[in-house]
């Protein structure tokens, strides 16, 4: 029998993540009105919960704009798979930034998206969309596709059967031509991007695996279309990839 009842109100939990995830990598910073824009919270409660948020080190303000402070950051480092993760990957980044002098990332997937949890580029780098913390969809960029082509096959056919969001004029929105893809990714080890993320950026990429076959997370290079080659670094994205997945193991066993 429905109810005619209202749903109940938010819990303070639940106001204080809607506080905190009002600031996105494109809004790092924001004003009281901002938030409560974002919110939707009452003035005297949104002062309250700031407050609290302060008190508790997980906000901080300066010159009238709120900022997440460094504790937040910290917190997510202590996550199961990050900071290991990337404590791994560092030196495979950095001698695969050496080898190529390219943008080069380390991402993870999170449902029907991949977040970048390591990026190193020198002052030449590509104009990427990608940002430490950041998101992208998964079927629109080379790491992400290489995420995809080993996740679950539910995953894969969930994402499929939905529809496909253009971030770029060449963006492959077309399921059947992406099913091709990861196909190929499976087979071959690595992925391609050429200009889906982006206009311009074209990349490589490669899945990092655990042990018993299962992808914890993706390594790739991205460059500009007019002096990068991706094909040409696929076997050293793969090496990383490999070395990555094979060290990320060692330590996990030993920590059992």
């Amino acid at each position: 029998m429905a109810s005619d009842e209202s749903p109940p109100p938010p819990s303070v939990l639940g106001k204080a993540m809607a506080i905190l995830e009002s600031f996105t990598v494109d809004r790092t910073a924001l004003t009281f009105s901002d938030l409560q824009a974002a919110t939707g919270l009452p003035k005297a409660t949104l002062h309250r919960h700031l407050s609290d948020l302060q008190a508790v080190g997980l906000i901080d303000r300066r010159d009238d704009r709120y900022r997440l402070s460094m504790l937040v950051f910290e917190l997510g480092m202590r996550a199961s798979v990050g900071r290991n993760l990337i404590e791994v990957a560092t030196p495979f980044l950095e001698d695969l930034y050496e080898r190529t002098h390219e943008t080069v990332h380390l991402g993870v997937g999170d449902g029907d998206e991949v977040v970048y949890v390591l990026k190193m580029s020198g002052h030449q780098q590509a104009a990427a969309p990608s940002r430490l913390g950041g998101r992208m969809p998964l079927h629109a960029t080379a790491i992400g596709k290489a995420l995809l082509a080993h996740a679950p096959r539910e995953q894969q056919d969930a994402l499929l059967s939905g529809p496909l969001e253009r971030r770029a004029p060449r963006t492959v929105v077309s399921p059947g031509l992406l099913r091709e893809q990861l196909d190929e990714c499976a087979r071959s080890g690595v992925a391609f991007e050429y200009e889906e993320s982006a206009v311009g950026v074209v990349c490589v990429a490669a899945p990092v695996l655990d042990a018993t076959g299962a992808v914890i997370a993706a390594v790739s290079v991205a460059g500009p279309v007019t002096r990068f080659h991706p094909a040409t670094h696929a076997a050293a994205v793969r090496s990383a990839a490999l070395g990555i997945g094979a060290t990320y193991g060692r330590r996990s066993a030993r920590r059992r």
